[in-house]
C-alpha cells in the first residue's frame, strides 16, 4: 500500500469539515484516564501495533487521539503525529458503526487538528483504501520505490 500526500489548505478538506458535521457520533481527543481502555479497545478490534500507535499518540500533549463515541459506545479512533510527525494514521471504525460517516468525520478532524498545529500536508502512511483518502480530501500517491518508514517493522501475528 501506498503513502499518500493530502494539502491541509485544499477546498476538499472544508468540504469534508461541512459534510460530516451531521455524523451521529461526538468526535474528541482521548482523556488521560480513558488510555487503558481505548488502547485494549484497538488492541481487540484491530492490532497490536495499531495499539501501541494509540497509546503513542493519547500520551501527546494535546493529545493526538481523537475517538467517535455514539450512544455512550466508543466505535471509532484515529491518531496522528504517531509513527512520525506529519503523519495521519492508524484509524478505525468498529464494524457496526461503518458506513455511517464515522471514519470521514475523524479524518476530517485529525486533518482540521493538524493544519491547527501548522501543518501544510499530511502524509497518510501505508493508505489502505487509496479511493476513499483521494475522493475525501484529494490525496494523491507519493510515488516512493518502497514502503519507506514501515520497511522491515515488527508486526505482532494475531491469535
Amino acid at each position: 500500500m501506498p503513502d499518500l500526500l493530502v494539502s491541509l489548505y485544499n477546498d476538499r478538506l472544508s468540504d469534508l469539515e461541512k459534510k460530516t458535521r451531521s455524523v451521529d457520533a461526538i468526535i474528541r481527543p482521548v482523556l488521560a484516564p480513558e488510555m487503558q481502555l481505548v488502547v485494549e479497545w484497538v488492541r481487540d478490534n484491530f492490532s497490536a501495533n495499531w495499539a501501541s500507535e494509540a497509546s503513542v499518540a493519547i500520551t501527546r500533549q494535546p493529545s493526538a487521539c481523537l475517538i467517535a463515541v455514539s450512544e455512550g459506545k466508543l466505535v471509532g479512533f484515529a491518531c496522528y503525529d504517531t509513527t512520525a510527525r506529519g503523519f495521519f494514521g492508524p484509524t478505525g471504525v468498529h464494524t457496526d458503526s461503518r458506513g455511517k460517516g464515522i471514519g470521514a468525520a475523524l479524518l476530517s478532524a485529525s486533518l482540521q487538528a493538524m493544519k491547527s498545529t501548522g501543518y501544510a500536508y499530511a502524509i497518510i502512511g501505508d493508505a489502505g483504501p487509496v479511493d476513499f483518502y483521494a475522493d475525501a480530501v484529494g490525496a494523491i500517491t507519493i510515488p516512493a520505490p518502497d514502503k519507506g518508514i514501515y520497511e522491515g517493522m515488527l508486526r505482532a501475528k494475531r491469535s
